[in-house]
């Protein structure tokens, strides 16, 4: 017969080791992981939330601040001089959908909460945050014993993208992938240019073109709703253009053309692709800009997305789903610093550290929207400016450089209605950054021409 005694004491030790494993690994906090237990609270005082309400979301992105430069503090080993702070914030009833229509966001739905940081332990202070605006720290506890289980059996989350109803995509107002490329499909084939060339050099591409046509009918069925781009390469670029290089033989155009369905599947598989790393990144757009980037392949650009993909990949989003809707990042294969674009994109190298993604993004992010908005007013004014121009000067194209901006075009314009220029009905003229003219007859001026 077995003793109880005996027994019950060494389960009591085995139990209380066991107690203090756990207590000792629940102690230990990623900044990682903090950043995702915190999320519930980021979603409740986030300023995005309190656009109506300049004085209760100043007040947020001000203790938003010091509470991040206090999680900071906290990351640098030998910290000893961190000094108690206290914080300020209101809490976004989270009980309400946001996205509802019956919503309305008034101020009786907002809760002042202030507390006092003092810990120099990361889980106490998260834990102290979650608290202190009645929000509940289950899941930091439940994260921390299931990221030890999940990574020790070698299971991680299967990151898959929903397909929603289509009643979905008319009530949210997201893009229908399916309804996208049936869009495409219908689509006529267009032709353009890399570069800009002159009438004569364009022709040559064009007869070239369609001596191509003749010998290689059997191929051009793979061509219909795509565009044509005449360019340095031959391929497929990031935008799903094919690019025809001008120096490539008809040989080279035609194993290009013969090899269309399998950039379509994989342009296809970028689409996938950017949908599963928008949802980690609470729906931020991820885009391709012909204008501030260098000419991309497709083959080059599904490397670079996919490995930032990888890069990111978590236990869970790092961001609240749609919480970063409207913002863009344009991903650069370089391992500089993440930057903000002066036309509010976030600019991020493709390996960039997720933690100081996070904390990047989660700093720029009102900055990003206000420049993407004042970027949206400066294209519309753009627009009518340029048509005035046009319209007062008789000319027959008024244009801009990728290079220059849509502010710099429209002090340009605006100084040009101010002024006046004789001698331009009919011409094309183009603001640049120099005084040149093509061989066609464009006239190119600096945006900030002297008089």
């Amino acid at each position: 017969m077995i003793r109880a005694e005996p027994l019950l004491r060494n389960l009591s030790r085995f139990c209380a080791g066991r107690a203090k494993q756990q207590t000792c690994r629940l102690r230990t906090l990623s900044v990682t992981d903090a950043v995702n237990a915190l999320r519930p609270f980021y979603f409740a005082v986030h300023p995005d939330f309190f656009g109506q309400y300049p004085r209760e979301r100043e007040v947020n992105e001000n203790s938003l601040k010091r509470l991040n430069s206090y999680l900071e503090c906290l990351q640098r080993p030998g910290q000893k001089s961190l000094q108690p702070t206290q914080l300020t914030f209101y809490i976004r009833d989270t009980s309400n959908d946001p996205n509802s229509p019956q919503h309305s966001a008034d101020t009786s739905e907002f809760r002042a909460v202030t507390f006092t940081l003092q810990s120099k332990d990361l889980l106490s202070t998260v834990v102290k945050i979650l608290k202190s605006c009645s929000l509940s720290t289950d899941h930091v506890q439940d994260s921390q014993v299931d990221k030890g289980l999940d990574h020790r059996n070698g299971n991680l989350p299967f990151n898959r993208p929903i397909r929603w109803d289509k009643t979905y995509y008319s009530f949210t107002g997201y893009r229908d992938p399916e309804e996208e490329l049936d869009c495409t499909v219908r689509m006529e084939p267009a032709l353009g240019w890399q570069r800009t060339w002159g009438v004569a050099h364009r022709c040559s591409q064009l007869h070239s073109l369609a001596r191509f046509a003749k010998q290689n009918s059997t191929v051009l069925c793979n061509v219909k709703g795509c565009t044509l781009i005449f360019g340095d390469n031959s391929g497929m670029n990031a935008a799903g253009q094919i690019m025809l290089g001008t120096v490539d033989v008809h040989h080279h155009w035609r194993k290009l053309l013969d090899r269309l369905p399998f950039y379509s599947d994989l342009h296809s598989h970028l689409s996938v692709l950017k949908e599963r790393t928008s949802y980690l990144l609470g729906d931020v757009e991820l885009i391709y800009n012909e204008d501030l980037q260098p000419t991309l392949m497709l083959e080059d650009y599904y490397r670079m997305l996919k490995t930032f993909h990888q890069n990111v990949t978590v236990t869970q989003p790092l961001f609240h789903p749609r919480s970063l809707k409207g913002l863009q990042i344009i991903l650069e294969n370089h391992s500089s610093a993440p930057s903000l674009l002066r036309a509010g994109q976030l600019n991020v190298p493709v390996t960039c550290d997720p933690t100081v993604l996070q904390w990047f993004i989660l700093a720029h992010a009102q900055s990003a929207r206000t420049s993407l908005r004042r970027e949206q007013e400066f294209e519309v004014e753009q627009k009518k400016l340029i048509s005035d121009c046009t319209e007062r000067y008789g000319l027959e194209r008024l244009y801009k450089e990728p290079s220059v901006s849509s502010q710099q075009m429209v002090r340009c314009c605006q100084r040009l209605l101010e002024g006046q220029v004789c001698e331009l009905r009919g011409m094309h003229l183009c603001i640049s950054h120099f005084y040149s003219v093509l061989q066609d007859g464009d006239l190119f001026v600096p945006w900030d021409w002297k008089q």
